[in-house]
């Protein structure tokens, strides 16, 4: 008679291999498994330096010379002698006004000049025989007096027949009207053949200059307090009594050439609480245009031994205190409060918070926390745009000693 079998048995035998191959499994793992893999963070290194201090102001463009031309006397418009549009000097002719009737005015003082010249001779001739018979008492007192008094009568209409002569000389200059300064001329509002008056209310044209051209914008009073207080403290120097002045366009580009500061307003705007600031720049190629939209770069002066942070390394903590994450020499990422100041292109001026050397991450530090070991890569940022443009190699560390540091926990669950 046969044993029976046992229906357990392969299912027995089945648990035992299962068993048997998961520690064999485990017992091939090397007791000292590698450790995770750093993260990696994009750093720039900053250091120290002489940081020019400019106000991006807004403002418009103005002539720096404009004058509307009017009639100084009356009549009709003969002819129009410029160009619509075009370039004037000053001194050239614009408009001439029918001169007849001021020509004529003109001859008739000339010949009432040469009337009393004439009466001169004859006083004066008079005169001087009286004071000889006088002498001899030839004729009375009374005739000498009235022989002076007669040239002296004969002068004086002399001189005011030079003053008529010259005042009809004066309008009949003013038939030919001329520019009085330089620069481009507007549309004519008359035509020739249209009558006008002097000192009319309606300009017959306007010049403007435009080379030099100013730029007329506005600063902010707590700005000015701040820029003198920063003087006042040594923060800021600033460099020559020239102040520079650059130009940035509608269009974003920087106009070609420098400008200087003319002056600025002794008064602070009650409404707005700004004041306003003049520039001067050279247009010689006309490119500025009065009534343009401009933003004048001002150098108000230089921070030395300052250091520039990118602002997008720039964040606030619970506080609200700007902070920024730094890497440490063993590749630790510790975090800095930092003292802001202004704003220099996509950096913040840093008045504290920060060391010569200090890497500070700009690239990666939403993957790191404080404490954490960090893999440093030296990045460059585009100065323009704030954007990483470049990256380096990876910064040499002590690896081993701190992995192993920082990794034994694990080891040690493995082990």
């Amino acid at each position: 008679m046969h044993a029976r079998r046992s229906p357990l048995l392969p299912v027995s035998l089945f648990v035992l291999l299962l068993a048997a191959g998961c520690d064999g499994r485990q017992g091939s793992a090397p007791a000292g498994a590698g450790p995770q893999e750093r993260p990696q963070v994009g750093v720039v290194t900053v250091h120290p330096q002489s940081v020019a201090i400019t106000a991006e102001l807004p403002g418009r463009t103005t002539a720096s010379l404009i004058a509307e031309v009017r009639p100084q006397v009356g009549g009709i418009i003969k002819e129009r002698l410029f160009e619509e549009g075009s370039e004037v000097k000053a001194g050239d002719a614009l408009y001439q006004i029918d001169p007849a009737t001021y020509q004529a005015s003109f001859d008739s003082a000339v010949a009432s000049q040469q009337k009393a010249e004439a009466a001169v001779p004859s006083a004066q001739a008079k005169l001087e025989r009286y004071q000889g018979l006088i002498k001899q008492n030839a004729v009375s007192k009374q005739d000498y007096d009235d022989a002076v008094a007669s040239l002296a009568q004969a002068k004086a209409e002399v001189a005011s027949a030079k003053a008529s002569v010259d005042t009809a000389r004066i309008n009949l200059d003013f038939t030919r009207i001329t520019a009085p300064i330089g620069g481009r001329i507007e549309k004519s509002s008359l035509t020739p053949g249209a009558l006008v008056t002097a000192s009319q209310d309606t300009a017959l044209t306007t010049i403007r200059t435009l080379d030099p051209i100013n730029v007329d914008v506005t600063q902010s009073s707590t700005n000015l307090l701040n820029l003198r207080q920063a003087i006042k403290e040594g923060r800021i120097k600033i460099a020559g009594s020239d102040v520079k002045v650059r130009l940035k366009l509608d269009n974003g580009t920087l106009y070609s050439h420098e400008g200087t500061l003319e002056f600025s307003s002794a008064y602070v705007d009650e409404t707005t609480g700004t004041f306003g600031v003049r520039a001067q720049f050279p247009n010689p190629d006309r490119l500025l245009l009065p009534g343009m939209y401009v933003r004048a770069l001002v150098e108000e002066g230089v921070a030395p031994n300052s250091f520039l942070v990118p602002q997008r390394a720039v964040t606030r903590n619970t506080k609200g205190e700007p902070v920024a994450l730094v890497v440490d020499g063993d590749g630790k990422i510790g975090q800095r409060v930092l003292t802001v100041g202004r704003s220099v292109g996509n950096n913040w001026l840093v008045e504290s918070g920060i060391a010569d050397g200090d890497r500070v991450v700009v690239e990666g530090s939403q993957f790191v926390t404080v404490g954490q070991l960090a893999s440093p890569v030296e990045v460059t940022l585009d100065e323009t745009t704030g954007e990483v443009v470049e990256r380096g190699k990876q910064t040499a560390l002590p690896a081993d000693r701190h992995y192993a540091a920082a990794d034994a926990p694990a080891r040690a669950a493995q082990e």
